[in-house]
């Protein structure tokens, strides 16, 4: 007989043994999980940290940067200056993105009279995002004019001279004095000039901007060709005097506005000072014209035809006499903006004309009756903030004829219905 060996085989694992295998591991994957996920938040707040503080760095150092020539050049183009190398800085105005920085992107080494400041203009930021039209154009004149502001603003010198062989004129910005203070509690300002010629608007340039300084020295010089003698007598410098901020929109001190007809310039410059005044008021007591508007509403389509003819009658907006106007038109539902539209610039006209049609989605299955039409006429501006000339609303809501013409618009689906309607303020 052969003997044969039984090979001993192992028992198998208990269900308990089996279980304890599997949580063991469950737990091990959920700690390493946490591990890595803690690590690559550390990582991602380190790197966003780094970001900030280097874009802070970066903006102090430029609007601190006194690296500048005295020379700029302007050609008579619509939109070309050509500097002599004059360096970059900041943008005044807000136009790069480091102008609003969060409150906890501060270091300590920011005083709390600036962490104040920047928390009160947040706060008028805040009111405007909610603000209703007529609180906005509450906010804007508050940057033009305020019962609080100072009644004299200092003055402005500067030297003009006419080059007839280049048909050039020589524009140089010399110094401002007493200029009043951006914060009284806290002193200083920030100021710097634009400067544009009138009427035609198409030269507009600027100086650096001076830091903690309310007697500022620039000693700039613009030159701008294409101009002849003869446009010397209808050329009019208009400088606009502002307060750089940061992290709101910059201050308006003032400006002054000086008719080159008023003086013999020549070969030779003349240094002229004036005072600065206040903002134009934009002639608040005149009324605000009339706007023809055509309406057509398809229900088929949902659709809401608005044609925008013209305007007559327009206030003048400009020292000049005349307006850059456009319109702005936004559909309401319950009184919410639900969509926006805007005209091309007609550039200084009392009485455009724009002849141009638009197109609204109405909601499905709604019909007229919970929409409106809210008209808004601006006034384009190249060196400040477009002011608004006159409004009105078309709707069932609204009084007088802008409710008499959408019920005519109801009762008359597809067809074009044309009313004139006068703008308020």
């Amino acid at each position: 007989m052969v003997a044969v060996d039984h090979v001993q085989h192992p028992e198998h694992l208990s269900a308990a043994a089996v279980s304890g295998i599997v949580f063991g591991c469950f737990v091990f994957l959920v700690g390493m999980t946490a591990v890595v996920y803690k690590c690559y938040r550390r990582r991602v707040m380190q790197n966003a940290q780094n970001r900030l503080s280097s874009a802070i760095k970066k903006g102090l150092q430029e609007s601190n940067s006194g690296s500048f020539k005295k020379s700029m050049t302007v050609r008579n183009t619509t939109k070309v200056m050509k500097s002599k190398g004059t360096s970059p800085i900041t943008p005044p105005g807000g136009e790069s993105g480091l102008d609003r920085v969060p409150i906890m992107g501060f270091s300590s080494g920011h005083s709390p009279e600036q962490v104040h400041c920047v928390k009160a203009e947040m706060h008028v930021e805040q009111e405007k995002d909610g603000a209703t039209p007529e609180k906005e154009d509450a906010l804007r004149d508050r940057s033009i004019v305020s019962p609080e502001r100072p009644t004299k603003l200092g003055n402005l010198t500067f030297s003009v001279a006419h080059d007839e062989q280049k048909c050039a004129l020589i524009v140089t910005i010399i110094k401002a004095d007493d200029l009043p203070p951006r914060d009284p509690s806290l002193g200083g300002c920030d100021p710097y000039v634009k400067l544009q010629l009138l009427p035609e608007k198409k030269h507009k340039c600027k100086t650096r901007v001076l830091r903690k300084t309310l007697s500022p020295t620039y000693d700039e010089t613009f030159t701008f060709y294409g101009i002849t003698g003869n446009q010397i007598p209808t050329t009019t410098l208009h400088f606009v005097v502002l307060s750089f901020d940061r992290f709101s929109r910059d201050e308006i001190i003032g400006e002054v506005i000086y008719p080159l007809s008023d003086t013999d310039i020549n070969q030779k410059e003349t240094t002229v000072t004036r005072d600065i005044t206040p903002r134009h008021l934009k002639f608040r007591n005149q009324g605000r014209g009339e706007l023809l508007v055509s309406l057509c509403y398809q229900p088929a389509a949902n659709r809401l035809g608005v044609v925008v003819l013209k305007a007559r009658n327009l206030p003048k907006m400009d020292i000049t006499g005349l307006s850059d106007p456009y319109v702005k038109i936004y559909l309401l539902y319950n009184g919410q903006r639900i969509a926006k539209k805007k005209t091309h610039v007609k550039k200084r006209t009392l009485n455009p004309v724009f002849n141009e049609s638009f197109l609204f989605d109405v909601p499905y299955n709604e019909g007229l009756q919970n929409i409106s039409l809210e008209l808004l006429v601006l006034d384009w501006d190249r060196m400040t903030k477009n002011e608004v000339v006159g409004r009105l609303e078309i709707g069932l809501k609204c009084d007088g004829q802008g409710a008499s013409h959408w019920n005519e618009v109801i009762n008359c689906p597809r067809k074009q219905i044309a009313e004139w309607h006068k703008l308020q303020d």
